[in-house]
């Protein structure tokens, strides 16, 4: 099959969470299956896109569409990449989104509308590159427009037009815009209701992809679950209820080649499950980094991630003061919300040597805290999928999480024989539990042996998720439109 991987960013070119990473491995692991993949995302003005520029094809203006270039990237041992080139939407600075530290781009809606565009024609004939897609995959609302485009393209249409999948990576995030974008993006009045992309007095593009896809993805069964309901479906659940036929929840995998402790070039010392012995060396060498007391004898935890409520940070910034009257450490990498920032901050100002914040995000750092950490901190109120409490389990760093979404599909409690600690309930006092009943296994050095093989012997690698995603869509290349 020819598939068009579509999405706002792709590790390591642009990433600002686990999308990206997905965005890199999940083409890859369709490629090794036999199939035509190529990513689509815009190029952007401050990404360094180092390859094989091997063809390019110009976009003259069309309707509301600026003229733009189709760049074809190849670079070594990952699918081939088309890099949409418009200056005029994309040669800027910051996120793929808005400005570093700022608000969103005023004009996102025409820049990812650009984007859905773009993609729905590379799944018609009138393809501008040669290469028509058979399944045009979208990812999050940047691309929810490419189904409503591809929808159209059927009517009337004498010549074969890709099938599109939807797939949610957070619903939180809905591309919601004023409904006189519409103008500026090509949709038709019919589309323009409660049936389309109206969604409160808005449009959204994550609910056109919704209303329109062929079949709609989501990260991970408890998810797909979840998002079906009034606490989870911000809004949209009514939505997802009535395509409950047509939504799937597929876990996400991990790169196995890029997250690897045994060949891992970013920690200071590699090792296997066969062979922990490394891990002292890799915490001696984070406690050196982040300027913690050096000692083995208190218990580190990490944490790397957004810093928001959803993500439960605000749990970790209370129970910072407990940790370390516990003998224990806490090291932090992320960045978001100001006042979350701020607590984590004051935490390590209290407690010089033995908490640590670094805001940002730091590719080798985020490796050598799921290394050197003896467990790694995941309390989310919701969680998609999560790709850091799979990271931790191959990295021997026992992960403790709140009992929802892909937490609960990728994590047993040590309790079961697994390699992680689930908490009881979503507060702080069920987080306290965890990371107490964490402190004690760890405590017991035959114990945390056992703990961490068993996240270690799990297998979160791509190949299992690409064949359901692959049978996915040979069911709908089968199925009538």
């Amino acid at each position: 099959m020819n598939i068009l991987f579509v999405t706002p960013e792709c590790a390591p070119l642009v990433k600002t969470g686990g999308l990206g990473d997905v965005s890199a491995a999940l083409p890859r692991a369709l490629a090794a299956l036999g199939h035509d993949v190529r990513v689509l995302m815009p190029a952007y003005g401050h990404m360094q896109a180092r390859g094989e520029l091997t063809g390019h094809f110009v976009l003259p203006a069309f309707g509301p569409w600026p003229a733009a270039q189709l760049l074809q990237l190849e670079r070594p041992g990952t699918a081939p990449m088309w890099l949409l080139s418009c200056p005029e939407l994309y040669a800027r600075g910051g996120s793929p989104y808005g400005e570093a530290a700022g608000p969103d781009h005023a004009d996102n809606a025409r820049r990812f509308g650009m984007l859905s565009r773009v993609a729905a024609w590379m799944g018609t004939a009138a393809t501008p590159c040669g290469w028509q897609a058979d399944i045009v995959h979208g990812n999050d609302w940047p691309c929810g427009l490419a189904p409503l485009f591809l929808r159209h393209a059927r009517v009337g249409a004498t010549t074969p037009v890709a099938r599109s999948i939807m797939t949610v990576h957070n619903l939180a995030f809905q591309g919601l815009f004023p409904m006189d974008a519409c103008d500026s993006l090509g949709i038709p009045a019919q589309d323009r209701g409660i049936d389309g992309v109206e969604f409160w007095g808005q449009a959204s593009m994550l609910k056109a992809g919704l209303q329109f896809a062929d079949a709609i993805t989501t990260v991970s069964p408890t998810y797909a679950h979840e998002i079906q309901q009034a606490d989870n479906g911000f809004g949209l659940d009514g939505v997802l209820l009535s395509r409950r036929q047509d939504l799937h929840g597929i876990l996400n995998g991990i790169d196995t080649q890029v997250w690897n402790p045994a060949t891992d070039k970013l920690i200071a010392a590699r090792y296997s499950a066969a062979d922990l012995s490394g891990k002292a060396a890799n915490k001696t060498a984070l406690q050196a980094h982040c300027e913690l007391q050096p000692t083995r004898n208190r218990m580190l935890f990490g944490l790397v991630g957004r810093l928001t409520d959803q993500k439960g940070v605000d749990l970790v910034a209370r129970a910072a003061p407990a940790i370390v009257q516990g003998s224990g450490q806490l090291v932090v990498l992320g960045a978001g919300d100001t006042a979350l920032q701020d607590a984590l901050r004051d935490a390590a100002a209290a407690h010089p040597g033995q908490v640590s914040v670094t805001l940002g995000f730091d590719e080798t750092l985020a490796h050598q805290i799921e290394a050197g950490a003896d467990a790694f901190l995941m309390p989310s109120r919701f969680e998609p999928c999560g790709l850091n409490q799979m990271y931790s389990q191959a990295y021997g760093t026992p992960p403790i999480v709140a009992p929802v979404g892909g937490l609960r599909d990728s994590v047993t409690d040590a309790a079961d024989g697994g390699g992680g600690f689930v908490m009881a309930s979503h507060d702080q006092a069920a987080f306290g539990d965890a990371i107490v009943r964490a402190t004690n296994a760890w405590r017991d050095t035959g114990t945390w042996r056992a703990v961490q093989r068993a996240g270690m012997a799990r297998e979160f690698a791509w190949d299992a998720p690409a064949r359901r995603y692959a049978s996915l869509y040979e069911n709908l290349l089968n199925a009538a439109p």
